[in-house]
């Protein structure tokens, strides 16, 4: 008896080696799926994501070049994606349709290897179930076809908008630097703190010293100027004795209040949405005095002869002031007839010259400080003139990266799956033929030359993911370029570095897209004056983070046993009824038959087998503006190709002769 179980017990193992070997094929065909899957999805986010980085790129001039190339990249790439695709699906059917050849081969040829020291060997039928695949199509994004229209429509728009965005900040920026310059960064020449410092004696508290324009602002010298004419107001007096210079310090001092005046009313508003100011001009000479206050206010004392002809004095201290019949302008002794003050010398002229000869050279302070009353005009205006085209900038650019946000979201409708022969298992029957038992069975209970009778064996297996294993079906795809071998410079190198960590969103997801995106995005230099580039970084990544990519299935399949009514089951079809009838018979009586399996195994496609190489190339991966292509392969057992595709036929035959030849015999196994 124990024998006889020996016996049973062995075929059994075989069987079971049959259905793993044969499911484990099922199992390969499933990493070239995944290997598919993993390039089409990471072209497709590596397609998109050139779209959008290059729309970043031309938010910069001096990267718009990079970005039109980036844009043609990502064209190209879903356009190689695409064939990529198309030609995956088609290879992956083929092989899927010799698959269950395949599997019964390799089955085949495990029973024969386990059969060669046994006098009448083991023939094994694996079958897969399901029989049949469903056919393998890459479906399609229609938010692709969306981003590719708008970014050809708004391309040469943006780049031109940001252009001129650019150019008017730098023109923005260089009146800042010219005014800071003026104000302060030229000491210790001459400059309004150098001025102040010297002229009114201001200190460190009313006269700060700044030594960057990035930390200095308009408010600075506006500030300083306030100061300034303030003590410049409470410490004027007259540099002599004369009533020519008590004339020229009470003039003086009245343009100094007037200054001070104005400049009270003066403001700089500054935010980041804008830039306002109010910088007073004072008057160079006569004819620009002429256009303000101080030629219209009454404040010049008048007095009168014993004739009635009437004199205008600089100011109260004349001694020629006496008595004050009235006050008046300038604009009046213009005006009207005066006689010229013998003693203070009072002309319109006199008043119009108090500023000409500091605001003419570079050693007054109202030298420097009208330049930087003009570098705000031009700050303020180079500012409104940036400031609409950078909201264009903003509008078409962030349009655009939400067209690639939805492309990127609709990449998981671009895929490859499958449900291959044998996605629900494989069922293996292994047979031995009957033979004798002499010299098997030495015992008084058994008659010698006793027929052991056929022998055969059921055993079922599928696929579970290998949890414990770390590879990935990606595998080291790119290991050589990731390591900065690639001779791959520029925009190409953009791509190639963005593919690389791209691919590793097959099985990281979301983490590895953003990874991927901000790489590349370091990788652009985005430096610029209008701060676009910045910007649209910033908006790539934002709206990166909406994507929601999870990630892939992608640990190795490995085969397990598992009842074969479960695999059965799992088909659904007729198969499944006539097996479970069979297998009910068999358990319940000796009668047996195997009408399922011959009518199976006479489906098996060999044409089909036939039909592929040694090494099956799937598709060939082609990354535009890199020139890196390589194959998808697929490389079938040696033992198939060495002969184990014959098995197949001479397990067929042997199940069709023996079919009903079970009947009536003792199940031994």
């Amino acid at each position: 008896m124990y024998r006889v179980n020996s016996q049973a017990s062995e075929i059994q193992n075989v069987a079971d080696a049959v259905a793993l070997a044969a499911e484990n094929e099922v199992g390969e065909f499933m990493i070239a799926v995944r290997l598919c899957d993993s390039v089409v999805l990471s072209m497709s986010l590596l397609g998109v994501s050139c779209y959008g980085l290059g729309v970043v790129a031309l938010c910069v001039p001096p990267t718009a070049e990079v970005g039109a190339t980036l844009i043609e990249a990502g064209a190209k790439t879903l356009k190689a994606r695409d064939g990529f695709a198309e030609r995956a699906a088609q290879g992956l059917n083929q092989l899927q349709k010799a698959l269950p050849f395949v599997a019964a081969a390799q089955g085949a040829a495990v029973a024969a290897a386990n059969g060669k020291q046994r006098p009448y060997g083991y023939y094994a039928m694996g079958l897969l179930v399901a029989s049949e695949g469903k056919p393998i199509v890459a479906g399609s994004n229609a938010a692709e076809g969306s981003l590719q229209d708008a970014v050809d429509d708004k391309q040469d728009a943006l780049a031109e908008a940001a252009a001129k965005a650019e150019e008017a900040t730098r023109d923005a920026q260089a009146a800042k630097r010219r005014a800071f310059m003026r104000d302060c960064g030229d000491n210790p020449s001459y400059c309004l703190y150098e001025r102040a410092a010297h002229l009114a004696g201001l200190g460190s508290g009313a006269n700060p010293l700044y030594h960057s324009v990035d930390a200095w602002s308009f408010s600075v010298p506006l500030e300083r100027a306030r100061a300034y004419y303030r003590a410049r107001v409470s410490q004027e007096a007259p540099q002599g004795t004369s009533v020519e210079e008590g004339a020229r310090s009470a003039l003086r001092k009245r343009f100094y209040a007037y200054a001070s005046n104005e400049l009270a009313r003066a403001f700089v508003h500054e935010t980041a949405d804008g830039f306002e100011a109010s910088f007073p001009r004072f008057p160079r000479n006569t004819e620009q005095m002429k256009k303000t206050v101080l030629y219209t206010e009454a404040v010049y004392p008048i007095t009168s002869d014993e004739e009635g002809s009437r004199t205008m004095h600089a100011w109260s201290g004349c001694p020629e002031a006496q008595p004050v019949m009235a006050y008046g302008s300038a604009s009046l002794l213009d005006a009207e007839e005066f006689e010229t003050c013998s003693a203070c010398q009072f002309k319109v002229s006199l008043l119009g010259s108090v500023a000409a000869a500091s605001t003419s050279i570079d050693n007054g302070f109202e030298y420097h400080y009208d330049a930087i009353a003009r570098a705000a005009e031009e700050y303020e205006k180079a500012l409104k003139e940036a400031k609409p085209l950078k909201r264009a900038v903003k509008a078409d650019a962030g349009s655009l990266l939400d067209k690639a946000l939805a492309a990127l979201k609709g990449a998981a409708s671009r895929r490859i799956t499958a449900q291959p022969p044998g996605s629900s298992g494989c069922i293996a029957l292994v047979v031995s033929p009957q033979g004798s038992s002499t010299g098997v069975f030495e015992s008084a209970f058994v008659r010698q030359e006793t027929v052991l009778g056929t022998r055969a064996a059921l055993s079922a297996a599928t696929l579970v993911e290998d949890t414990t294993d770390d590879a990935s079906v990606v595998g080291n795809l790119l290991d050589g370029f990731k390591e900065g071998g690639s001779p791959v410079a520029g925009a190409g190198r953009v791509v190639l570095q963005c593919w690389s960590s791209l691919l590793d969103a097959y099985s990281s997801g979301q983490k590895a897209l953003s990874e991927g995106i901000e790489n590349a995005l370091n990788g652009l230099p985005l430096v610029g004056s209008s701060g676009l580039g910045t910007w649209a970084a910033h908006a790539l990544e934002d709206r990166l983070k909406d994507v929601g990519l999870e990630p892939a299935r992608d640990a190795p399949l490995k085969p397990v046993l598992v009842n074969s009514t479960a695999v059965a089951q799992a088909d659904g079809g007729d198969f499944a009824v006539r097996f479970q009838r069979v297998k009910q018979q068999v358990l319940s009586s000796p009668a047996s038959t195997t009408d399922p399996f011959v009518a199976l195994a006479d489906h098996i496609d060999r044409e089909a087998y036939d039909r592929l190489g040694q090494e099956i190339e799937i598709a060939r991966i082609e990354v535009p503006l890199v020139g890196l292509t390589f194959p998808v392969t697929v490389t079938l057992p040696s033992s198939v190709r060495d002969g184990a595709a014959g098995l197949v036929e001479k397990a067929t035959d042997l199940l069709r002769s023996l079919n009903g030849s079970l009947s009536g015999v003792r199940a031994w196994g």
